[in-house]
């Protein structure tokens, strides 16, 4: 069964927290003023009355393949980080406008939120965390997509220098992903980051992810650094390293078996016992249906998973 019990102290990871600021000589000054900006207003997105996982277990038991393939490697690793704190996001392909903006500009475009949303993961195990962002739209929206933009694709930094290799991942690098334009806009679909009220720690993501709740973890790609807006379908990760487990889609489905193992149920981590581990039912689209179900009320979620 998962070990997800043997956890890393928590001052391992939090050790090298990194808040951002617009330079290097303003990093300090910026430090408290960003985290200021994360007392995020609550709002009604939540996950009904499921217990919030414990925080030790969402930022301890990972993926994030460039800091090591482990659930506990990027937890040791990525602290190790040292990002460029003049980070920024490029967006173009198919927009009006292609712009390069800076982090601290995009913590502007919108009001910070916090949501408390499912997290389902392939591999069968599930969190429930309170996210820190707004929705991924107030970017988008920037730039002026033509219409010639149906897609949109992610890309994570990738730094060779700090990082491990793709031979030595399994995947390629840099990590990229992709949701169609309507996905994207969706409301539900996060920029995120923050989580408990706090910057987003190196290994899940910083200083700024997706997050994208009803569909599997992977598709909610971190360390965002490029995003063009594409005509067709663009070509994503673990799509690329094996289509067979990995559709574009990737929406929470217990229907939808994955190659190695069923679909229908998932360990919640940080609850039950190492003897006794809880294990709950699969709902479709992660239980968000209400929300997302129409978006693909003319597939068939078995042929286009």
């Amino acid at each position: 069964m998962l070990p997800y019990s043997a956890v890393t102290p928590k001052h391992v990871y939090l050790n090298r927290r990194r808040f951002l600021g617009a330079s290097l000589a303003a990093l300090a000054a910026s430090r408290a003023a960003f985290a200021a900006k994360l007392t995020a207003k609550k709002t009604s997105y939540n996950a009904g009355a499921e217990r919030i996982t414990p925080q030790k277990d969402v930022t301890t038991y990972n993926n994030f393949y460039e800091f090591g393939t482990g659930k506990d490697d990027p937890a040791l690793n990525a602290p190790k980080w040292k990002p460029n704190p003049a980070w920024t996001i490029r967006l173009e392909g198919e927009v009006m406008q292609p712009k390069t903006l800076a982090i601290e500009r995009i913590m502007t475009l919108a009001p910070l939120e916090e949501r408390i949303y499912r997290h389902r993961c392939v591999e069968a195990w599930s969190i429930v965390v309170p996210w820190i962002g707004f929705p991924l739209s107030a970017l988008l929206s920037q730039v002026q997509p033509t219409s010639k933009a149906k897609y949109v694709a992610f890309e994570s930094v990738y730094d060779p220098g700090q990082m491990i290799s793709s031979r030595a991942a399994g995947i390629q690098f840099p990590y990229v992903e992709g949701l169609r334009l309507d996905e994207a806009m969706h409301p539900l679909t996060l920029l995120t980051m923050g989580l408990y009220g706090e910057t987003l720690p190196n290994q899940n993501g910083a200083p700024i992810r997706l997050v994208v709740p009803w569909k599997y973890g992977f598709k909610s790609i971190k360390s965002i650094v490029r995003i063009r807006f594409v005509e067709n379908q663009p070509p994503t990760t673990w799509n690329l390293s094996w289509p067979a487990a990995y559709g574009f889609y990737s929406n929470v489905n217990p229907m939808r078996e994955h190659p190695r193992w069923s679909q229908a149920e998932e360990l919640r981590l940080g609850e039950g016992s190492v003897l006794r581990p809880k294990y709950i039912k699969t709902q479709m689209f992660n239980g968000y249906s209400d929300e997302v179900a129409k978006l693909y009320s003319t597939l068939d979620l078995i042929k286009n998973y």
